[in-house]
């Protein structure tokens, strides 16, 4: 039986680094638009920071919002049932998913792999109104 990668490099952060820097000389024009979920590398972080798993560690992120051409505001989702304020429930192509709103971050297009698909607008508004309430109480 052959070891499982992902957890071999869970707490690789020298492997981490090699692949940031091939991202972060991605070549490759990455158009994205508010409302999509994509595969996004993470990365391995600190902490209680939200991380990505597998050989590029990466993790499904909701774009919140585009700030610019290049960057957006994104929410990791989870697949693992959460319960609090910091949680959304989303159905997602037939499956519950969980937005992490505690783990809201600023990132860069080059960290953006895949596109999967679309949140469809009911759901996208219930995750604004819940993002807003979190952050302002």
């Amino acid at each position: 039986m052959e070891p499982d990668i992902s957890k071999i490099l869970e707490n690789d952060h020298d492997w981490w680094s090699q692949i940031k820097q091939r991202i972060n000389f991605k070549k490759e024009d990455v158009l994205f638009k508010q409302g999509e979920i994509w595969w996004c590398s993470l990365g391995l972080n600190l902490g209680e920071e939200i991380y990505g798993k597998g050989l590029r560690f990466t993790r499904p992120v909701l774009i919140f919002r585009k700030l610019t051409h290049s960057s957006f505001v994104g929410l990791p989702l989870t697949t693992r049932s959460n319960v609090g304020t910091w949680y959304v429930e989303i159905i997602f192509k037939g499956a519950k998913n969980w937005i992490m709103l505690n783990q809201t971050r600023s990132m860069d297009k080059k960290r953006l792999t895949r596109r999967i698909g679309t949140l469809d607008d009911v759901q996208f508004s219930l995750v604004k109104r819940r993002f807003i309430e979190f952050y302002s109480s």
